[in-house]
C-alpha cells in the first residue's frame, strides 16, 4: 500500500459496510474527544454526601405517584452535639432533660425506650457513650402526630429505615413528648456503632433524606393528604403570627420588595391566589407590609426575621400558659425594655426550652410585684445557672467591648490598623504568648461574625469602627439583657440563715418598694433579734456584725464538708498555694463558693463565672494581696479576688 493513498478504516465484520455499531462508536469517540478538549473544571465535591446515607433514596417505592403536597408533613430537626471538653456530662444532662417531669401525657416524666424495650434506664446508654466524640440529636414532629397514636412504633420503623439507608446498626434511645400540644419524639443516636467505629452520616441525608423517610412512613400509616386537608392546612396559615409556607411562597414572588398577585386561570390557582392575598393582608395588619396600590404590597425590611421572632415568642407563651395562665399573669420580655429602664429585681421562677436540641433554656423571673419576665438563654451562664428561687437583677446589656478588644485596638492604632502576635509582642513586650494567643482567638471569633479581616500574611486588618462593632456584638450575644445573681439562696431560705444575706443589704427605702420585700425584711429582723444578733433598738446589721455572721457561716459549712469527706479544711495565708480538683460549689448567704480539693484537704474560694467551664479539672490556687488567683495546668493565671 503506497503512503499517499487514503486509508479509511472499516469497523465490524468482514465485508461489513459500517452499520449502526460503527456509528455508535463514532459518537462515543466524538463525546470523549469533546470532554478531553475542555479545560479543567472545578470539582463538584461539596462534602454534602460525605458519610453513610448520602446516596440513599428514601422517597420511595410506594408514593412516587403522589405530589409533595399530598405527602404527610413531618418536621425533622437534627443537631450534632460535640463532646469537646464537657464529655459525658453534656450527654447525661441532655438525656436527663428529655426525661423531665411534665412531658408525658399524664404530666409525668418521659419514658425512655429503644428498639426492643420501654421504660429503660439511661445508665447503660450513657456508659456506652462515655468516650463518644459526638452524638446525633433528632426531633421528629409529625403534623398529624395526634392521629398517629403511640409514636413508639413509628419511631422504631423510622430508625429501622435510617439503619437501612446508612448501612449500619445504630445505638439509640428515644422519648415521646406530649407537653406542647404537638406530639413529637426526641431521638438520641450515639456517635459510635456496635463496632466502636465513628458514625458519620451524610449532611444531605440528615437535612433531607431523613425527613423524606419520616413523611413516607407517616403517609403509609395515615394515607395521603386529601385535597380538603391540604386546603384547610393552607387556610390555617393565613392568620398565624409566625413564619409559614405561605410566607415562603410570597418571598419567592417578590419583585424588588413588592408583592403583586399573579393572574389565576384554574380553580386551584384561584384558591392559592386568594390565600396569598389574605396572608399578605394579615402581614399588613402586623405592620410587616404596606399597601402600594389596589392589589400590591411592599414588604417591610426584615419582615421574615420579625415573623420568626414572633413565632418563637408565641411558642414560649403557649408553653407557659398552663402554669401562669390561670394566675392571669402576662409574660413580658426583658429584652424589649428601653435602654434607660430601671433594673428589675426578682426571683428565678423556672426554666424553659429555647432549643431542646442544643440544651439552651430561657429563664423566667418573677419580680416582687408579681410580674413574669422572660430572659433569653444568651443572658444565662449555662455553666452556672442560678437555681429556682435565687434572687437576680435584670438590666439592659450595654454595648461595651471586652478588655481584649481594647488591647487589640491599641496595638492596631500604632500599626496602621494591622494586628498580629508579632506586632503585639513588639509594642507590648511584657505580654505573654498565651495572652497573645487568646487575642488571636478572639479576633477569629469576631471574624466569623463579620468583624475584622484575616489577611493572607496571617495578620489581621482591624478597621476604625472595630471597638464599636465589637461592643455591639457583645450586646447581641447576651440577648440584650444582663443577668446578675444577687443571692443564690431564695428569700425564704434567707429568713433564718446564719450569715450575711441579701435581705440584710436592703435599706428601708429599697424594702419599701414592694409588699413582698417589706415582709422579708420584717421577718428577717425578728429572727435576728430572737437569736441575739440584732439589738432591740437596731433596724439593720452593722459591718462588724455582718463580718461575724459571714465567718460563722463559712466555718459551719467548712466543718460540714470536712465531716462528710473526712478531709481537713485549708485556710490559705498570703503567698501560699494549694493544688486540687474543682469538685463543685456550695451556696452561702454571702455568695457561691467553689470547692477545690485533693485526697486529704480542700479549700473554699469565691466563685467566678469562668470556673464553670473548669469543673473536674486540676487547679492551682494562690492567695495574693488582692485576693485569690487560680491557674490551670495549661492556662495563664486568672483572678478570683473579691
Amino acid at each position: 500500500m503506497s503512503d499517499d493513498k487514503p486509508f479509511t478504516p472499516r469497523l465490524g465484520n468482514i465485508r461489513d459496510q459500517g452499520g449502526p455499531a460503527g456509528k455508535r462508536l463514532s459518537r462515543q469517540l466524538n463525546k470523549a474527544g469533546g470532554r478531553l478538549s475542555k479545560g479543567p473544571r472545578k470539582s463538584a465535591f461539596t462534602g454534602a454526601r460525605y458519610g453513610t446515607g448520602g446516596a440513599a433514596r428514601t422517597g420511595g417505592s410506594r408514593h412516587r405517584h403522589l405530589s409533595r403536597a399530598q405527602m404527610r408533613r413531618v418536621i425533622v430537626k437534627v443537631h450534632i452535639a460535640r463532646a469537646r471538653g464537657a464529655g459525658p456530662g453534656l450527654f447525661r444532662a441532655h438525656v436527663s432533660y428529655l426525661q423531665r417531669d411534665g412531658v408525658d401525657r399524664e404530666g409525668e416524666g418521659g419514658i425512655l425506650y429503644d428498639r426492643d424495650q420501654e421504660g429503660i434506664s439511661p445508665r447503660d446508654f450513657l456508659e456506652r457513650s462515655t468516650h463518644d466524640r459526638h452524638q446525633f440529636r433528632i426531633i421528629v414532629s409529625p403534623e398529624d402526630g395526634a392521629r398517629m397514636g403511640d409514636l413508639k412504633q413509628a419511631t422504631r420503623e423510622l430508625m429501622a429505615r435510617m439503619e437501612r439507608d446508612t448501612g449500619r446498626r445504630l445505638d439509640w434511645v428515644a422519648v415521646d413528648h406530649h407537653n406542647t400540644g404537638h406530639p413529637h419524639t426526641h431521638i438520641v443516636v450515639r456517635g459510635r456503632d456496635a463496632r466502636m467505629r465513628d458514625v458519620v452520616i451524610a449532611r444531605d441525608y440528615l437535612t433531607k433524606g431523613l425527613r423524606e423517610a419520616a413523611e413516607e412512613l407517616a403517609t403509609q400509616r395515615l394515607g395521603p393528604r386529601r385535597t380538603l386537608e391540604i386546603a384547610s392546612a393552607r387556610q390555617k396559615q393565613v392568620d398565624q403570627d409566625r413564619w409559614t409556607g405561605l410566607d415562603r411562597e410570597i418571598e419567592t414572588r417578590l419583585e424588588q420588595g413588592r408583592f403583586v398577585p399573579r393572574h389565576a386561570n384554574t380553580s386551584s390557582e384561584r384558591f392559592d391566589r386568594s390565600v396569598r392575598i389574605a396572608r399578605v393582608r394579615h402581614l399588613e395588619s402586623l405592620g410587616l407590609a404596606e399597601a402600594d396600590g389596589a392589589l400590591s404590597w411592599r414588604m417591610k425590611e426584615g419582615w421574615q426575621a420579625q415573623l420568626e421572632r414572633q413565632g418563637r415568642r408565641g411558642d414560649i407563651i403557649r408553653t407557659l400558659a398552663a402554669e401562669f395562665g390561670e394566675q392571669n399573669k402576662a409574660i413580658r420580655f426583658a429584652q424589649d425594655r428601653d435602654d434607660n429602664a430601671p433594673p428589675i429585681t426578682g426571683i428565678v421562677k423556672a426554666y424553659g426550652p429555647e432549643d431542646e436540641l442544643r440544651d439552651t433554656r430561657y429563664l423566667l423571673a418573677e419580680d416582687f410585684d408579681g410580674g413574669i419576665w422572660h430572659v433569653p438563654s444568651a443572658a444565662v451562664d449555662v455553666h452556672a445557672r442560678p437555681p429556682q428561687g435565687a434572687v437576680v437583677e435584670l438590666t439592659r446589656a450595654k454595648a461595651m467591648a471586652r478588655a481584649s478588644d481594647t488591647a487589640i485596638a491599641l496595638i492596631a492604632e500604632q500599626t496602621g490598623g494591622i494586628w498580629s502576635e508579632d506586632l503585639h509582642a513588639h509594642h507590648d513586650p511584657g505580654s505573654k504568648p498565651a495572652y497573645r494567643l487568646s487575642l488571636k482567638r478572639r479576633l477569629e471569633a469576631l471574624r466569623r461574625a463579620g468583624i475584622g479581616d484575616r489577611l493572607a500574611t496571617g495578620e489581621w486588618h482591624v478597621g476604625e469602627e472595630f471597638l464599636e462593632r465589637a461592643a455591639e456584638y457583645e450586646a447581641r450575644a447576651s440577648g440584650g439583657v444582663r443577668l446578675t445573681v444577687l443571692s443564690w439562696l431564695s428569700p425564704e431560705a434567707q429568713i433564718d440563715r446564719l450569715g450575711d444575706t441579701w435581705i440584710d443589704s436592703l435599706s428601708e427605702q429599697d424594702a419599701g418598694r414592694s409588699k413582698a420585700t417589706q415582709d422579708f425584711r420584717s421577718r428577717r429582723q425578728a429572727w435576728l433579734r430572737e437569736q441575739g444578733h440584732l439589738g432591740a433598738d437596731q433596724v439593720a446589721l452593722g459591718e462588724e456584725q455582718k463580718a461575724r455572721l459571714r465567718a460563722l457561716e463559712f466555718k459551719r459549712e467548712s466543718e460540714a464538708i470536712a465531716t462528710r469527706s473526712s478531709r481537713a479544711a485549708v485556710q490559705l495565708s498570703r503567698g501560699e498555694r494549694f493544688d486540687g480538683k474543682l469538685e463543685g460549689h456550695v451556696d452561702l448567704a454571702a455568695g457561691r463558693m467553689a470547692i477545690i480539693g485533693n485526697a486529704k484537704e480542700f479549700a473554699l474560694v469565691p466563685w467566678r463565672s469562668a470556673l464553670g467551664r473548669q469543673m473536674g479539672r486540676e487547679l492551682t490556687i494562690k492567695r495574693t494581696a488582692s485576693g485569690i488567683g487560680w491557674s490551670l495546668d495549661m492556662g495563664r493565671s486568672r483572678g478570683l479576688s473579691r
